[in-house]
């Protein structure tokens, strides 16, 4: 596979690379890792809200707490 970068993600690869003494591919495999991982994590929080929604088990919030976390409608 081949990935074309944008020339400021470029540099800025080949400057992590430079100074932590990483290749720029390990540095990549490592990203994409992280957001299979996230992703991945995203999708299971995802499915335990439709899991959720489906046991009608969802966490009731009161009026006045949703109002002070910015859940209010």
């Amino acid at each position: 596979m081949e990935l074309q970068l944008p020339e400021r993600q470029s540099d800025a690869l080949a400057n992590l690379s430079s100074r932590t003494g990483r290749s720029a591919n390990d540095l990549v495999v490592e990203a994409v890792d992280r957001l299979l991982a996230e992703e991945s994590w995203f999708d299971a929080q995802v499915q335990l809200g439709i899991d959720q929604i489906a046991r009608e088990s969802l966490v009731k919030i009161d009026p006045e707490t949703a109002a002070n976390t910015n859940l209010s409608q």
